[in-house]
């Protein structure tokens, strides 16, 4: 995200009353202000620049402030909340555990954690038969990242090689900013580790990916051995793949992640997906690498897992997680009783609620009402990606130059209209509804956007 503010001025903006969104105040509400300075003041500059919204209370897929406005949320926070806000199931499991009370266990057994992991493993795919809780979902992708190296040595490679890709975003931890991209945001660390090496992602604007995903994938990591001197049998030992590009939501071709995962195979290598923001439903499936028709070693997941509390998770073979000895890999919030409390009632609310089958449903709703918004500025909108209740709107003009300017001020009127959306502080937005969303909420949030999209076109002239 770049360092862009939003405005902090108040504003008088056309008043709203609708079944999903209300604004009555002028926007900043006055009243916050106070409290947001007070904040800024507090706390590190690194939190702030979110969109000027102090929230009060959050139910469904509204969010409420203490002034009587109320938004229709297009960010399910970010990509956490996907039961719907305040989840009536699983805020019940909660209470039931606070009101024990029983809030913290570290390594103890309670009966929440066994009953969690239990329903867990059932209900995810058989092969992935253990499960490692944590808090954060950084945690997870350097758990991973350690298990993949364990495993490397264990079969006698000679060096603990990774395979990541080019724009991918794996948490902010020293392991996890070193698989992931983004060159200026790992700047702080001094180095590169010399066993980390990033191929091409096959953006779809990339014709060659496109048009032969096996062939671009082969050819990148044939010149990638070829560069480095590597040998795929004795020098690598995992690859760790986004399921989507974070900023963009772009997902690859379904062929050049099986010919990633033939290529794991053929060279002993563990294939570990970072499912943070496409797990527990999003795309209208569990998880959103069963899209490409591959079996992964392990899975990264997070935001979603719990839809409220603190709560990551590995998931893998279990030859692969018994790798570390008792006590090696812990966490000291991990697996308390309140999280799984949480992390099974979530569970339990999307397969068993009807909210990973309402995110199929609403999936080409959502994706065809936001082509409207491509097909009405093809000169500022360059496409429109997405899956299930996912997506991201592209601004960029007919010269490629990407339009940064109209991702901000469009999520900014948007906000004075009643509709939150996920600001990236670069050319696009990203929305993600809860499951939860009704499709006439649905409709109306991206009426809201199309219409925050060509105002903020007709201002700029």
């Amino acid at each position: 995200m770049s360092g862009f503010r939003f405005n902090l001025t108040p504003r008088d903006v056309a008043p709203v009353s609708t079944k999903h969104r209300r604004i009555k105040t002028k926007i900043p509400v006055p009243q916050s202000l106070p409290i947001l300075a007070r904040v800024e003041e507090l706390e590190s500059t690194s939190m702030h620049g979110a969109l000027p919204v102090l929230w009060d209370r959050a139910e469904g897929h509204n969010v409420y402030d203490a002034w009587g406005n109320k938004w229709l949320d297009f960010t399910s926070t970010i990509f956490v909340t996907n039961a719907g806000h305040g989840n009536k199931r699983i805020r019940k499991a909660m209470k039931k555990v606070i009101d024990k009370p029983l809030l913290h266990t570290y390594m103890y057994v309670s009966r929440e954690r066994a009953d969690y992991l239990e329903y867990l493993i059932a209900k995810t795919p058989a092969h992935l038969d253990k499960a490692f809780m944590l808090s954060a979902g950084t945690e997870a992708t350097e758990c991973a990242l350690k298990l993949m190296r364990m495993n490397g040595w264990k079969t006698g490679k000679k060096r603990p090689g990774i395979l990541a890709f080019e724009g991918n975003w794996h948490g902010r931890t020293l392991g996890a900013q070193m698989m992931g991209w983004n060159p200026a945001q790992k700047e702080w660390i001094g180095y590169q580790d010399p066993n980390i090496h990033h191929l091409p992602f096959p953006y779809p604007w990339r014709e060659e990916a496109m048009k032969d995903p096996r062939k671009y994938f082969r050819e990148a990591i044939a010149k990638l051995c070829a560069e480095k001197n590597l040998d795929p049998k004795q020098d690598l030992c995992g690859v760790m793949m986004e399921t989507w590009q974070g900023w963009c939501a772009a997902m690859y071709p379904p062929a050049f992640a099986q010919e990633v995962e033939a290529f794991c195979r053929e060279n002993g290598l563990l294939l570990a997906f970072d499912e943070m923001q496409s797990g527990f439903g999003r795309t209208g499936k569990l998880f959103g690498y069963m899209h490409y028709g591959v079996e992964p070693d392990l899975l990264c997941c997070g935001k979603g897992a719990a839809s409220s509390v603190p709560l990551s998770l590995v998931l893998g073979r279990k030859a692969i997680m018994d790798l570390p000895e008792i006590g090696s890999m812990s966490s000291t919030h991990s697996a308390n009783p309140l999280v799984c409390a949480a992390g099974k009632a979530n569970l339990q609310a999307i397969l068993e609620d009807g909210l990973m089958a309402n995110a199929e449903r609403l999936g080409p709703v959502f994706q065809a009402e936001l082509e409207k918004i491509r097909a009405a500025h093809p000169k500022h909108v360059s496409r429109i990606i997405g899956v299930g209740l996912v997506a991201a709107i592209i601004f960029r003009d007919p010269a490629d130059q990407a339009l940064a300017w109209l991702g901000d001020r469009a999520s900014e009127l948007s906000m004075e209209r009643g509709l939150l959306v996920v600001h990236t502080g670069r050319e696009s937005i990203k929305i993600a509804p809860p499951l939860s969303i009704t499709e006439d909420a649905l409709r109306e949030g991206c009426a809201v956007l199309a219409s925050s999209v060509a105002d903020a076109i007709r201002e700029r002239g």
